[in-house]
Parts: C-alpha cells; sequence; structure tokens
C-alpha cells in the first residue's frame, strides 16, 4: 500500500513518501527512505517493487553523479527528468523495471520543479502528483486545497492532511511517512511522520 506524493511551491519542491517496507502480508520494516537525495539540488521519490525501486534509484544516482565528475557541472533537473525516462523506456524493452518517479529539484535560473515518470516511462512536468493507492486520496485533497506559490508551512500542513486521510481511509495505511524538501539550500529531510516505531529499532533498545 505505497504512497508517494509532491508538489512545487514558492521557492521549493516538496516530495513525502510511506516509510514501509512490504512483502504480501509481511511488513519487513517501517523506516525504508524511499526519498533519495540524487545530488545537492534533486530529490526522487519512488514506489515499486523493492528490488526494482533500490536497484534502478541507485543507478540514476550513480549516473547523475557520474555526469558531474566527467563534465564538471550537474544535470538540470530536467536533464536529469529525460535521463530517468530514457533509461526506463529502454529496459522497457529488455528488462522492464516496476518503479514509479517523483523527481523534484531546484535550479538556480528556472527555479523549483517536479516531474512525473511512471513504469512506462512518461514522462510530465507538473505542479502536484502522487502515486500508490494513497494517490486515490492525496489528489483529490491537492486539487482542493494546493495553489500556487504555497509557503512552505502550507504545503507542510497539506501533506499533513494528505498524511491524515491516507491513514483515516486507507485499509492497510502504511504508518511512517517521510517528508524531504528541496530549494535554493540544497535537497534535506524536513520531517518525519510516525504513528509507530520501526520493531527492529524498538528491540535493541
Amino acid at each position: 500500500m505505497e504512497c508517494v506524493f509532491g508538489l512545487v511551491g514558492d521557492g521549493f519542491a516538496l516530495i513525502v513518501a510511506d516509510t514501509s517496507a512490504v512483502n504480501s502480508i509481511l511488513v519487513h520494516k517501517s523506516n525504508e527512505d524511499k526519498v533519495m537525495v540524487l545530488d545537492s539540488h534533486k530529490l526522487l521519490g519512488a514506489s515499486g517493487e523493492g528490488g526494482d525501486r533500490v536497484q534502478f534509484t541507485e543507478y540514476i544516482q550513480k549516473n547523475v553523479h557520474l555526469y558531474q565528475f566527467r563534465n564538471g557541472i550537474p544535470l538540470t533537473t530536467a536533464a536529469a527528468a529525460n535521463f530517468t525516462r530514457g533509461e526506463l523506456a529502454t529496459a522497457l524493452r529488455k528488462n522492464p523495471y516496476f518503479v514509479n518517479i517523483l523527481l523534484a529539484g531546484y535550479d538556480k535560473d528556472i527555479g523549483p520543479s517536479l516531474y512525473f515518470i511512471d513504469y512506462i516511462a512518461t514522462l510530465h512536468k507538473i505542479d502536484k502528483g502522487a502515486f500508490g493507492y494513497g494517490s486515490y486520496f492525496c489528489l483529490s485533497m491537492m486539487d482542493r486545497h494546493y495553489h500556487q506559490g504555497m509557503t512552505v508551512e502550507e504545503a507542510v500542513d497539506l501533506a499533513d492532511k494528505c498524511i491524515m486521510e491516507i491513514r483515516s481511509r486507507l485499509v492497510v495505511a502504511p504508518p511512517n511517512f517521510v517528508i524531504k524538501i528541496v530549494d535554493k539550500d540544497g535537497a534535506r529531510e524536513y520531517a518525519w511522520r510516525e504513528s509507530i516505531k520501526d520493531a527492529g529499532v524498538a528491540a535493541t533498545a
């Protein structure tokens, strides 16, 4: 019952993801970070099969770093999104990855941006978006409450509304979420929204 959603505000982009690692009826852990920091000013939130998600997102991250090492300049957010889309499209005809991606970034001359990339390599630039079962609730909440030029506080409040809606309405709702933000100061973790602690952490405490 994965959920990843994001939005663009005034000078920043935000991505929120659940932190549950699940297989069939088993919850393996509840502190799995599904929002990767691609580089200093990019975030990549991913949902999908666990193995595909980890392997593909790490592959993209290392190639983004490799480009910067070779050329001395980082990829723009649009370039990183198009590279990611191209790799998914290539894999689609060979050994497809079941991975859905929200890629957020901040470029000095352009500002914040958010890109929607699904498992069949569809790419769109968006202001708000979501993947997973939670998207049924997030998208309707964002349609009602989202507006251009939101402040960080307004965006986080909207994210909290989405999380509460998922927890109250989704039959098997993920308990914990991580919120990350990218702006002119870089990509960083903003907050966690936890309703349970990871069993492994509790056992060793």
